[in-house]
């Protein structure tokens, strides 16, 4: 093992701190304080987010107790994506009454930008990517800005497939408020969207099979790509599909999944059933004390 005697070295260590695991949750509860998610209703977004996190680290449990040749930490890794894109999409539901606002393009990529910054910042505060307050003050430190620098370039290259599901998302979301436009019912929104995201991530996966062919031919065959994008819808969708589930048990989460997919929200009955249209006629249902007739 070495002498045991000799001059003394000094080590800094600290354990890693409970504020930035707590840093995600606390960005949500911030977003619950916006003027459009006042009320009790916003806050069943916990549910969906608390489900998604609960699973993944039961599954994380379950990876730590396989043989140890790397693949449970590996499992244990990516298990970190979809809890950060729990938040990210929890974070699109919160913010969906300002991005339902612009044209289709323009909420395409409020929600990309909004996916990227969320789920970098939860899985950068989940496994301590320098989010804690004493590695933030370390900063004004010169001597440590070169450590930070070089850290930060190490890691540029996960944040590529850390992401790649948000730009599949927006564009499934996308595609699924064009084809549903006839404001579809909760089984049908939910069927579209899958198919949305299968045909994006078949689409891509053979774009970059063909962009691989043409740069490096080789015996690598199209089935390596189609099963990444397969992984990759069977990720993203079972992350969405939590929320999926809230959006069809409260009318109030509805309405911003059809803000969302700019899909017109349902007349309600009583007004179809007090309303008459006909060739240069309209009827409407004469409220108290208000005469109406033909043109009114």
């Amino acid at each position: 093992m070495g002498a045991t005697e000799g001059p003394p070295v000094t080590c800094d260590w600290t354990t890693a701190g409970l504020v930035p695991q707590l840093l995600p949750w606390l960005a949500i509860l911030a977003l619950l304080a916006l003027t459009p998610n006042r009320g009790w209703s916003p806050w069943w977004i916990w549910l969906p987010v608390a489900g998604v996190a609960a699973g993944c680290h039961w599954l994380q449990q379950v990876a730590q107790g396989s043989p140890a040749d790397g693949s449970g930490e590996a499992l244990g890794m990516l298990l970190q994506v979809p809890v950060a894109l729990g938040f990210g999409l929890a974070a699109l539901w919160l913010l969906a009454p300002y991005l339902g606002r612009s044209h289709r393009l323009g909420t395409f990529f409020g929600i990309l930008a909004v996916l990227v910054v969320s789920i970098v910042f939860s899985f950068a505060a989940r496994v301590g990517w320098g989010l804690g307050l004493e590695p933030v003050a370390s900063l004004l430190d010169p001597r440590h800005c070169a450590a930070t620098a070089n850290v930060g370039v190490m890691a540029l290259p996960f944040l590529v497939p850390l992401t790649l599901p948000a730009p599949g998302l927006a564009a499934a979301m996308g595609l699924c408020g064009l084809a549903c436009r006839g404001r579809p019912g909760s089984f049908r929104l939910c069927l579209w969207l899958f198919v949305s995201l299968l045909t994006v991530w078949v689409a891509v996966s053979a774009l970059v099979y063909g962009l691989w062919r043409i740069a490096s031919p080789g015996n690598v065959g199209y089935a390596l790509f189609l099963g990444g994008g397969l992984l990759l819808v069977a990720v993203t969708f079972a992350s969405l599909l939590p929320f999926l589930v809230l959006s069809w048990a409260s009318p109030f989460f509805r309405e911003r999944l059809q803000a969302l997919l700019h899909i017109k929200p349902k007349a309600p009955a009583a007004f179809e059933a007090g309303r008459m249209e006909g060739p240069g006629l309209r009827f409407d249902r004469p409220e108290a004390g208000v005469e109406t007739g033909p043109g009114c």
